[in-house]
């Protein structure tokens, strides 16, 4: 990392020159790395259980501790980049989450492993601090770039973790995932450290007011909570598609559990979106992806609707179809929502990536129970009909002034 000489500066506007490709790639793995750490666990609950012997329903509270430990970070601790040095914040948060995944790695019981899984949630959230960090650092004509860029880095961390941690622990067993994942954000953070420069605070609000003044810039920007609206809109019907996708492809296609987690490579569209989404936000403004990306998702949970009238191989390839095209919508419109976000109030990007993040977490967590009522009353064209019509809602969201 010698051509990144940003090291010990004190950043508090960007510059107009580029961001040097190393710094962009360090943000970028620092962001995928971390947010992967949330996703190691599901590949491995059927060996986790015997050997900590543990039964099936305390084995699946690990990973909703992981995901409970993130909501809760992003709602109480990322803000907090707007009040100390984000450089700090990472710093901290790599070295704790290396422990609490060394604290898996090593847990003696179930009980340990649950308390180490919320601790990895929380630290894990150092992906939303390393996301506005890129923002900030990044010139006003290349933010969407730079952002989309990062935001492939963590797209990529979802879609491998579960992939690596599967292969990894059938052949050296779970705890070795756990292990070496500690040592790999332990480098993340020594490379950070030599790596990220300073930034400077932009508030100085105690802890209480900095969390009061979340509500009033919820108020106070009208494009916050559209944004907010539409992207906790079109994560309720992807939260409602791939919670109810396995239990649907068991009923329908007789399908296992290893078919299911392959339709996750669909998350490769969003990947790929993510840069595009950037570009195009830089050049066309995001308010246009945003509405692309919105019509694209509505559009691919709509010919899903196709499937009745299809054998059962052409129904396999429609559902992949659709999964990459809403998979690079969603993608899409997130990151031109990050980056019309961004924009509105410099000072206040944690808190404002705060607020959007929960917005969407509080759209996939709905997403997964209606979902799930949804195939229970009406079957798979119910949670198609529901993904379709949120997705929809979200258009007429960003089409609205």
């Amino acid at each position: 990392m010698s051509a990144i000489h940003v090291t010990h500066a004190t950043v508090a506007a960007p510059t107009q020159v580029g961001l040097p490709r190393s710094l962009v790639l360090l943000l970028a793995a620092g962001a995928g790395l971390s947010v992967a750490s949330l996703y190691y666990s599901q590949p491995m609950l059927g060996v986790l259980g015997p050997d900590l012997q543990a039964g099936d329903r305390l084995v699946g509270l690990v990973p909703t501790m992981t995901q409970l430990g993130y909501a809760l970070g992003i709602l109480l601790l990322a803000p907090l980049g707007d009040r100390y040095d984000r450089r700090l914040i990472i710093l901290i948060k790599a070295a704790l989450l290396s422990l609490a995944l060394l604290l898996s790695g090593f847990a003696p019981g179930i009980a340990w492993l649950l308390g180490a899984s919320l601790t990895v949630g929380l630290t894990a959230t150092l992906a939303q601090d390393i996301m506005p960090a890129a923002a900030t650092l990044a010139p006003e004509s290349q933010r969407g770039k730079v952002v989309g860029t990062v935001m492939t880095g963590l797209l990529l961390g979802i879609l491998l973790s579960r992939v690596v941690s599967g292969f990894v622990a059938e052949r050296f067993g779970w705890r070795s995932v756990y292990i070496a994942a500690a040592a790999a954000m332990a480098l993340i953070g020594v490379v950070a450290w030599q790596g990220l420069p300073r930034f400077q605070p932009t508030t100085q609000l105690g802890y209480r007011a900095l969390m009061g003044s979340l509500i009033a810039l919820w108020r106070r920007y009208p494009q916050l909570r559209q944004a907010a609206l539409a992207q906790g809109l079109l994560s309720l019907g992807f939260g409602a598609f791939w919670s109810t996708l396995a239990v649907m492809l068991h009923g329908s296609f007789h399908l296992g559990s290893a078919a299911a987690g392959a339709f996750g490579l669909a998350g490769a569209a969003g990947a790929l979106a993510a840069p595009l989404a950037g570009r195009l936000s830089d050049r066309r403004g995001p308010a246009l992806v945003t509405r692309l990306g919105a019509g694209l998702t509505a559009v691919s949970f709509a010919t899903m609707w196709l499937l009745p009238m299809l054998p059962s191989t052409a129904q396999l390839g429609l559902i992949v179809i659709a999964a990459i095209g809403f998979d690079f919508g969603v993608q899409a419109t997130l990151v031109a929502h990050q980056t019309l976000v961004y924009g509105i109030e410099p000072g206040a990007r944690s808190r404002l990536n705060a607020l959007l993040f929960t917005g969407m977490f509080i759209g996939m967590a709905g997403g997964a129970a209606l979902g799930s009522l949804a195939l229970a009353q009406w079957g798979w064209l119910g949670v198609v009909a529901l993904a379709t019509a949120s997705s929809a809602a979200a258009l007429v969201a960003r089409m609205s002034r």
